[in-house]
């Protein structure tokens, strides 16, 4: 068994159900066991690891936070019923990639909590908590499906900006590739999308089913479902993607017409300019509609990430350095995006075969993954 497979067989089984997917969600009893074993690979290798008091882990060849050093890492947390690789991938390869390396020193590895905002709804919340990009007071605020905010399940406010973010000389995030652009082992990150979430709020009146005459109905669920094939067919016109993939509906009854629906817009495009154009047009049709249906909408920010376009000379110097990988952008978030407005930040892709990502069909072959790692080792090396 390699390395790579021996060290990932430890973490496979932690927060898989029995269809496959994963539900490794921020401060949950999986994710927790994640950051355990976290401690655990620190530990075998003489590693310090101190917390950051924002939920994100850290685990240090040398002084924490000292002058020069460059940090790799990712996350452990996932979305419902996501993939095992989109974050863990990159903390196991980072451990891996340590060893490899004669005399490891001025190198940390970082376990970023709540990248997807699968729990808490605003993503890469440890990097933009620790980057200042939201305060801490917002950050404690937010709950979950079960109504637990953030800071209690944290157990305190977060600390909030890290003033020895300014220290790290560069942070590189190994990731699952997103897609099926890749036609060699690895590749190197150029740019992210911009890309965001809407909250969208449709009132109507509730009724019941059976009595209420079609033409005296304001059925909020009427202009919903307007709107998302209205995004569905405005992001085709315009190459950005757009997609509702969570909904709720009040009073949630079969025989009743819903008085509230709410939906999330998740929306993306290659430039700002776009994205914009976009979200433009789906909240004019959602109006015009809901005027026609008597019901009413709201539509609430809850997070929206600018393009990113990573350190193009340090892009290049890795796929160089990797024998001319290539080079791409990728419509997905990341905590590297965040990082990057602090510190010169790379990505490197691992090639994933089906392309899925965020779901069980997830996937790269062990001979990928170990390419990865000595990508990772080399490109770390040759950074410190």
């Amino acid at each position: 068994m390699s390395d790579f497979a021996a060290l990932w067989a430890e973490i496979v089984a932690v927060g898989r159900s029995a269809d496959g997917g994963y539900r490794r969600y921020a401060l949950t009893p999986p994710e927790l066991t994640l950051r355990d074993w976290f401690r655990g690979q620190a530990g075998r290798r003489g590693m310090t690891v101190t917390e950051d008091g924002n939920g994100n882990l850290f685990a240090w060849c040398g002084e924490p936070w000292a002058p020069g050093t460059v940090l790799t890492g990712s996350h452990f947390d996932s979305v419902p019923g996501g993939g095992g690789y989109d974050g863990p991938l990159g903390i196991v390869s980072a451990f891996l990639a340590l060893d490899r390396i004669a005399s490891p020193r001025n190198l940390a590895i970082g376990a970023f909590v709540e990248e997807e905002g699968g729990r808490f709804g605003v993503p890469c919340l440890g990097s933009r908590l620790m980057t200042g990009a939201i305060t801490p007071a917002r950050a404690a605020a937010l709950t979950d499906r079960d109504g637990i905010t953030f800071g209690e399940a944290l157990g305190s406010t977060p600390t909030g900006q890290i003033s020895g973010i300014s220290h790290l000389s560069a942070f590189v995030e190994l990731h699952i590739e997103q897609g099926r652009a890749l036609d060699v082992p690895v590749g190197v990150g150029s740019a992210i999308w911009p890309h965001g979430r809407w909250r969208m709020e449709f009132a109507g009146a509730g009724d019941h089913a059976g009595t209420t005459r079609m033409t005296d109905r304001r059925d909020p669920m009427l202009t919903f479902a307007h709107t998302v094939l209205a995004a569905n067919e405005e992001a085709r016109l315009i190459g950005a993607h757009a997609t509702v993939g969570r909904v709720q509906a009040e009073p949630n009854a079969t025989n009743a017409i819903p008085s509230m629906v709410r939906g999330w817009l998740d929306a993306r495009a290659a430039d700002t300019a776009t994205l914009d154009r976009l979200l433009e047009s789906v909240i004019k049709r959602a109006t015009e509609r809901a005027g026609r249906d008597g019901t009413e909408l709201s539509v609430v920010a809850e997070s929206v990430t600018d393009e990113v376009a990573f350190d193009t000379e340090l892009a290049r110097r890795l796929s160089a350095l990797l024998g001319d990988a290539p080079i791409l952008p990728t419509g997905a978030g990341h905590d590297a995006g965040v990082m990057s407005s602090h510190v010169p930040t790379a990505m490197l892709f691992v090639r994933n075969p089906t392309g899925v990502s965020h779901a069980p069909a997830e996937g790269a072959s062990n001979e990928d993954c170990e390419a990865g790692v000595e990508a990772l080792a080399r490109v770390l090396e040759s950074l410190t």
